[in-house]
């Protein structure tokens, strides 16, 4: 293991916004970062690594979503989401038994039927690839998880370190990254430096400088991720 999971990070044009409406449906506490951003803390979550961090950038969405969370609901229909704030994008047909909703910045993510003993809320991190074998025999490598390849080409990640939900998912699409993620993950270093990271195959893109105390790195597809060293022990 090379990393581990640490937490979600959504860019938005007004964190407040954006971060109200996820504590709505994840039942969490907004946290102010008295710096223009927010934080999402969702009251029954297993680990730290289900917040959500909601920066403020300055560019609008520009294309599709290529990274999201699916979510489980806790009643038969998306209304209360849609009552939180949720846009309906597409209603379930004879191709997905899903809704697709988008949030106030018009970040897209599934919404799944109830299922029999299955927990309401996120279950699986989405993420577009154009060779999803690879990329998830990749991220499994890195954080210590165990990668798996359907018959339709969809690449799973199962117990990768630190991971809060049921699975790591990267889904086989036509077209290729084009412009920055507003959604992405950290992970904390096992090491005190992404080396380790840099040899698999991650490609450095920000050193940590006054501005930021962590690196800023991609993996082979070109997903941005921040990576944080180990912090002290006590």
């Amino acid at each position: 293991m090379i990393a581990r999971f640490k937490d979600l990070c959504l860019d938005a044009a007004d964190p407040r916004e954006t971060g109200a409406f996820w504590a709505r449906v994840l039942d969490g506490d907004l946290v102010d970062l008295d710096d223009g951003d927010t934080r999402v803390d969702p009251r029954t979550a297993r680990s730290d690594a289900e917040s959500i961090w909601v920066n403020r950038v300055p560019e609008p969405r520009t294309a599709k979503t290529r990274v999201h969370l699916d979510l489980r609901l806790a009643e038969a229909d998306p209304a209360a989401l849609l009552a939180a704030g949720a846009r309906l994008v597409r209603e379930p047909d004879a191709e997905v038994d899903w809704w697709v909703l988008a949030d106030p910045d018009g970040n897209q993510f599934c919404a799944f039927p109830p299922g029999e003993g299955a927990r309401p809320g996120p279950f699986e991190l989405i993420v577009d690839a154009a060779d999803p074998a690879a990329q998830s025999a990749w991220w499994a490598g890195v954080t210590g998880g165990r990668a798996d390849t359907s018959a339709t080409g969809v690449g799973f990640v199962v117990d990768a370190g630190g991971f809060p939900w049921d699975r790591w998912v990267f889904v086989p699409v036509p077209e290729r990254k084009s412009v920055k993620n507003r959604m992405h993950w950290d992970v904390d270093l096992t090491d005190p430096e992404p080396t380790a990271l840099i040899r698999a195959g991650a490609t450095l893109l920000r050193e940590p400088d006054d501005a930021v105390g962590w690196w800023v790195l991609a993996d082979p597809e070109g997903n941005e991720f921040c990576a944080f060293a180990p912090r002290p022990s006590r």
